[in-house]
């Protein structure tokens, strides 16, 4: 009878093991069946995806090169100056290129109405300008681009200053007189444009022995042959 029941225990024992073992087999292969489903249902990190987006106005983007002149800012009376020479008025399109903190086309703006448009290629420049116009209470009337000077469209503009160096005027000389039209008054402190003789010429004192000098030309109907 013991010997009995001892087989029966042994028998029963084996079965239960076998179910046990086989239960754990069966979840193994669950687990590895599924493992990959739950990968791929898992969270992942999102990606950016690689498209354009048109940027804000107040935007800083990357400066793409190295600027052709360095940031000096112009002495206010020399911008009163300036703006006198190009005889600005409310209803002209002022573009000042290398515009640094936007001083001349928002003083234009505010004293006279004109609408302006500063071009520089240094990001932090073009914002600085755009938070002046808005502390001036303007910027309805002006904009400033982040661009290089030699790409920017001149052709609706009335009048153009300048505060850049030599070489870089004699570089932007052809495309100012191709792109503007007849008529347009360019205005430039310090340097002058080679062989196109300034119509004007005018000496500003900003400090006691700081002096400037302001020229001025009017784009003519032709342009002679060693201009172009």
């Amino acid at each position: 009878m013991q010997l009995q029941q001892m087989k029966l225990l042994l028998v029963a024992s084996l079965s239960a093991g076998s179910f046990l073992f086989a239960g754990c087999t069966q979840q193994r292969q669950f687990e590895a069946q599924t493992q990959p489903d739950l990968q791929a249902q898992a969270p992942t990190t999102p990606t950016t995806p690689s498209v354009q987006v048109e940027a804000p106005a107040n935007d800083v983007q990357t400066q793409e090169r190295v600027a052709d002149v360095p940031f000096v800012p112009t002495p206010e009376v020399v911008v009163a100056q300036m703006l006198k020479l190009g005889q600005v008025k409310g209803d002209d399109i002022l573009y000042d290129l290398g515009s640094g903190d936007g001083r001349i086309v928002i003083t234009a703006a505010k004293q006279f109405g004109t609408r302006g448009t500063g071009v520089d290629i240094n990001p932090q420049l073009v914002q600085e300008s755009r938070e002046n116009a808005q502390k001036a209470g303007i910027s309805d009337r002006v904009r400033f681009l982040q661009q290089d000077l030699f790409t920017t469209d001149l052709s609706d503009a009335t009048v153009v200053t300048l505060y850049l160096l030599p070489d870089v005027n004699l570089r932007l000389r052809p495309k100012l007189l191709k792109e503007l039209k007849p008529g347009t008054r360019i205005v430039s402190h310090n340097y002058d444009m080679g062989e196109w003789k300034p119509e004007q010429v005018v000496q500003v004192e900003s400090s006691p022995g700081r002096q400037h000098t302001i020229y001025s030309w009017v784009v003519p109907e032709t342009v002679p042959d060693n201009l172009k």
